[in-house]
C-alpha cells in the first residue's frame, strides 16, 4: 500500500497505513504486514480464485457527511456480496482508498476501525492495495477475493425452464432509508423504524452464510445492487430467458411495510432502489422446499418471487393487481 506521489498532513501516508491499515493485515501472512509491493496467496489446487472489484464515490454512492466507520463497512461489504452471489468463501482483498487532503487522520481512524469491524464479522482480511491523494471526490475501491470449488462458480448465465426465481432478506429498505436521508417527504416514521432503514442501507449485510447452499441450488444469481428490477433483467438477458417477477411476493421488512402503509407513493423505489446486497437467483422449481430449509438453516430467509416463463429474454413484472406494471428501466445506471 505504498505511493510515491502523497503527502497528507498529520500521519502522512505511511504512519497511516502502519497505525490504521497494517493492522488489518495480520490474518494474511502472505501479505508482509503491507511492507513489500505485492502480497503473495495460495490457492488449493482443487479450487479456484473469484475476483470482484466494487468502488464508492462520495456524492455518487455515498454522502459526504456519512460517518467513516459505516463508510468502511459498507466498502468491504458490498465487494462481500458479490463473492457471495458467485458461491464463493472470501479469501482477501485489497483497498485503494484516494482521499482529499482535508481528510484528517480521525476520519481516517473511523474508517479503519469500521473496515475492521466488517472483517471481523465476514472473516477475511486485508492483504494491500494503495494509498492516493486526489483534488476530487472522495473514492474507495476494493478487489476482493474469493475461493470456489473448481468449475462451481455460479454465473449469470444459466437460469432455464422450470427454475423458480428466489430472493434472500427483505427488498427495498435501503432505498427507503436513502428517501429518508435525503430528506423526502413522508409520513411520519418512528424513531425504530427510520435506524432500521439507515442501517440497512449504511451497513448491508452480504449473505455469505448461504454460499455452500447456493453452490448446491444456484443455476443462475447475481447480487441486487442496481435495483431488484434492473438486476433481474441483467439475469434474464444473461441467461437467454424470461423471468416473471410477481410484485406481491417481493420480500419486505416490517419497517419498510409501515412506511408503504403511510407513503405508498414509494413502492416503485421498493422495485427499483439499489444498494439491498441481496442475492437472486434461479434454482429447479422442485428444490423449492429444500431451499428454504437451507435459509433457515443459515438463519436466512429465502423467498420465492418468480419464475422462468417462455418467451424473449427479458423481464416480465406482475403488479399489484395482477397486471403487468411498468417501471421503466428499473434500476439504477452509472451513465
Amino acid at each position: 500500500m505504498t505511493s510515491p506521489v502523497v503527502a497528507i498532513a498529520g500521519l502522512g501516508e505511511f504512519g497511516r497505513i502502519e497505525r490504521f491499515f497494517r493492522p488489518l493485515a495480520v490474518g494474511v501472512p502472505g501479505a508482509f504486514d503491507l511492507t513489500d509491493d505485492a502480497a503473495v496467496l495460495d490457492v488449493p489446487y482443487d479450487q479456484q480464485l473469484v475476483v470482484t472489484t466494487d468502488a464508492m464515490v462520495s456524492g455518487v454512492h455515498f454522502l459526504p457527511q456519512d460517518n467513516p466507520a459505516d463508510l468502511g463497512h459498507k466498502i468491504l461489504a458490498v465487494n462481500m456480496s458479490d463473492l457471495a452471489a458467485k458461491g464463493a468463501e472470501p479469501l482477501a482483498y485489497s483497498l485503494t482508498t484516494s482521499l482529499p487532503k482535508s481528510i484528517g487522520d480521525d476520519w481516517v481512524e473511523a474508517f479503519a476501525k469500521g473496515l475492521g469491524e466488517a472483517q471481523r464479522e465476514f472473516k477475511v482480511n486485508l492483504a494491500g492495495g494503495d494509498s492516493v491523494s486526489t483534488s476530487g471526490p472522495l473514492s474507495l475501491t476494493i478487489t476482493a477475493l474469493g475461493l470456489v470449488p473448481r468449475n462451481r462458480m455460479i454465473r449469470r448465465k444459466g437460469a432455464k425452464l422450470g427454475d423458480a426465481l428466489f430472493v434472500t432478506g427483505s427488498i427495498g429498505d435501503a432505498a427507503l432509508g436513502l428517501k429518508l436521508a435525503l430528506g423526502a417527504p413522508t409520513q411520519p416514521v418512528s424513531d425504530t423504524d427510520r435506524a432500521y432503514l439507515l442501517s440497512r442501507l449504511r451497513r448491508p449485510t452480504p449473505r455469505l452464510d448461504l454460499v455452500a447452499s447456493l453452490r448446491v441450488f444456484g443455476t443462475a444469481a447475481l447480487d441486487v445492487s442496481d435495483g431488484l428490477v434492473a438486476d433481474l433483467r441483467h439475469l434474464a438477458l444473461a441467461s437467454k430467458v424470461r423471468l416473471q417477477l410477481d410484485a406481491q411476493a417481493v420480500p419486505m421488512s416490517g419497517a419498510a411495510l409501515r412506511l408503504l402503509l403511510n407513503t405508498p407513493s414509494l413502492r416503485k423505489a421498493v422495485l427499483t432502489g439499489g444498494d439491498d446486497y441481496e442475492i437472486a437467483f434461479t434454482a429447479p422449481a422442485d428444490k423449492a422446499e429444500d431451499i428454504a430449509a437451507a435459509g433457515i438453516n443459515a438463519g436466512i430467509k429465502v423467498t420465492r418471487i418468480g419464475k422462468v416463463i417462455e418467451g424473449e429474454p427479458g423481464l416480465d413484472v406482475l403488479g399489484l393487481e395482477g397486471a403487468e406494471a411498468d417501471l421503466g428501466t428499473g434500476g439504477w445506471r452509472h451513465f
